[in-house]
């Protein structure tokens, strides 16, 4: 409880005032709304929210297994071979620092303007991509030197020391890049569909651009409290994953 406590007092203390600083300056709800028109406007569109942030949160839940199955097989083959490593990681870091925003014309364009999801969905996966596989190429480098010498030892083939040395050196460091990029995933769905234009996600970011354009400003609030939340959840989510793994590695 203590841990939970501390951040519940502040969260109370700051809407508290928040409420109490609207009301008193008279500050208009179409600039600043007070916490209790955001919590009206939570009821009040209450299906529509959680319709929108089902589809934002399935959409970076695919990225995240997109950016997860690619980032850690490149990482893994790049791996086996020096020269593929140096050939490949300027590429990925090339990808990482592209904004996400000059791109997404192109793979609109590429996915079909009638598959936005698809385009956002690639689009999250493409910045999700760089920390898992720096995470599992740093992690595959990782093992013991000791270690490293007593299967070369015992004659250990390639297969043999990925299988039993490497690899297990590397889930830490592909847990932690997994952690990373499950709120880049969420960030890269959202930036994604209000660069992609189309309403046809229906996501969460496309009722804050609908909100905005209308001057709703506490909806706008409310959709945010609902991606924050969603952007917990994922989190939380690869947090349980990575207790399981680790408890069951130990």
């Amino acid at each position: 409880m203590s841990r939970f406590l501390a951040p519940a007092l502040l969260i109370a203390l700051l809407l508290t005032t928040w409420e109490i600083a609207c009301r008193a300056l008279d500050v208009p709800v179409y600039f600043l709304p007070p916490p209790s028109a955001v919590a009206l406007a939570l009821v009040d569109r209450a299906p529509v929210l959680a319709a929108s942030a089902l589809q934002t949160f399935r959409m970076a839940l695919e990225a995240l297994a997109v950016s997860a199955l690619l980032g850690g097989g490149l990482a893994l083959a790049v791996s086996l071979s020096r020269p593929a490593e140096q050939a490949v990681r300027p590429l990925a870091v090339a990808l990482q620092v592209t904004p996400v925003v000059a791109i997404a014309p192109l793979v609109l364009i590429w996915a079909g303007l009638d598959h936005a999801d698809r385009a956002v969905v690639a689009l999250a996966a493409a910045v999700a991509f760089f920390p898992i596989f720096s995470g599992v190429l740093t992690g595959l480098k990782s093992a013991e030197p000791d270690l490293e010498r007593l299967f070369d030892l015992y004659g250990a083939s390639p297969l043999q020391r990925l299988t039993r040395l490497r690899i297990p050196a590397a889930l830490p460091f592909a847990l932690e890049g997994l952690r990373v990029a499950s709120g880049l995933s969420v960030i890269g769905a959202v930036v994604a569909e209000f660069v992609s234009g189309s309403g046809a996600t229906q996501g969460l970011a496309w009722r804050l651009l609908e909100s905005g354009n209308r001057l709703r400003t506490a909806d706008m609030l409310a959709a945010l409290v609902c991606l924050m939340v969603m952007g917990l959840a994922l989190s939380g989510l690869v947090g349980l994953i990575e207790r399981r793994v680790r408890a069951h590695l130990s």
